[in-house]
C-alpha cells in the first residue's frame, strides 16, 4: 500500500508529521504538501502561474515534496510526479488538520478539498482534522486514521471521501465515534478593520463558532460539540435531484429571444 499524504496547514506543522509517522507503520508514505499555510483555500488550483516543487527530508516518508501551490495542486502534482517515477499511489490522506472541518466549513476547507481532489483523481481518500486551531492532542486522530486504513481501505471506493473530525481531547476523554452527515457550521463573525504601515485600511476576518442547543448526534457539528469523533462519508455530486423536474416546470426558456 502506497499513500500520498497532503495537508493545507503547510508541510512543517505537527499534524502532518503525526499522520505520516502513524501511517508509516502500515504503508509506504509519500508526501506532497504546501510550503506555507494554505488554510481556507478550498478547491482552488493554480492557473496561469507556475507551481514549484522541492524535494525535502521528511521523517518516516519514502519521499516528500514541498509545493508552492494549493492543497489541490499538491494532490494533482504529487500523484503525477510520483507516477512518473514508477510509484503508483493507492490512497490519499489529507491532514491532520489544525482545526475542525465540519458541516458547511467543508466548502472552504483546503484539507477536505485535497481529499476530494484525490477522489477526483480516482483514489480513495480520507481527510482528518483535530477541532482546535492550536491542537494539543493528536493521539485519537492518529489511532482512528490507522484503524480506517486497516479496516476500511479495501472497502472505500474511489468515489467517496471519509471526513474525520476529532475533538482536541486526550483519547480517554473522547466518548467514541459517531457516523454522521454534514451539518451547518455557523459563526458569530466579523471583519476587523485596521490601518497598515501605508495608511491603507485592511479587513481581517474572524469569528467564534455558534454552540448549538441540540442532542442530534447524527450531525457532525453536534457530535463533535458533545465530545464525539465523527466520520462523514462525502461525494462530489452536489446536484439537487429532487429539483430537476420542478425547474423544468418553470418554463425558463419560454419567450426567450423575443
Amino acid at each position: 500500500m502506497k499513500i500520498l499524504v497532503v495537508n493545507d496547514d503547510g508541510i512543517g506543522l505537527r499534524g502532518i508529521h503525526e499522520l505520516v509517522r502513524t501511517l508509516s507503520g502500515a504503508a509506504e508514505i509519500y508526501v506532497s504538501a504546501p510550503h506555507e499555510q494554505r488554510s481556507g483555500s478550498g478547491h482552488s488550483i493554480s492557473i496561469g502561474v507556475p507551481v514549484y516543487m522541492r524535494e525535502i527530508d521528511f521523517p518516516d516518508a519514502a519521499a516528500a515534496m514541498e509545493v508552492t501551490g494549493t492543497p489541490a495542486d499538491c494532490v494533482k502534482l504529487g500523484l503525477k510526479y510520483f507516477e512518473e517515477k514508477g510509484i503508483g499511489i493507492d490512497m490519499v490522506y489529507s491532514g491532520i488538520n489544525h482545526g475542525g472541518n465540519l458541516g458547511t466549513d467543508t466548502l472552504y476547507s483546503g484539507t477536505v478539498s485535497a481529499a476530494m481532489e484525490g477522489m477526483i483523481c480516482g483514489k480513495p481518500s480520507v481527510a482528518v482534522s483535530v477541532c482546535n486551531h492550536y491542537p494539543e492532542h493528536f493521539g485519537y486522530a492518529c489511532d482512528l486514521s490507522l484503524s480506517v486504513l486497516e479496516k476500511a481501505a479495501d472497502k472505500l471506493d474511489a468515489g467517496t471521501v471519509l471526513n474525520i473530525n476529532v475533538p482536541d481531547l486526550p483519547s480517554e476523554d473522547i466518548k467514541g465515534i459517531k457516523y454522521t452527515h454534514l451539518g451547518i457550521r455557523e459563526y458569530e463573525e466579523w471583519f476587523r478593520a485596521k490601518k497598515n504601515d501605508r495608511g491603507e485600511t485592511e479587513y481581517w476576518y474572524s469569528g467564534e463558532p455558534v454552540i448549538y442547543d441540540s442532542d442530534d448526534l447524527s450531525v457532525d457539528v453536534i457530535a463533535m460539540q458533545k465530545g464525539w469523533a465523527s466520520i462523514t462519508p462525502m461525494k462530489r455530486d452536489l446536484t439537487d435531484y429532487g429539483l430537476i423536474n420542478e425547474i423544468s416546470r418553470w418554463e425558463v426558456e419560454k419567450d426567450m429571444g423575443r
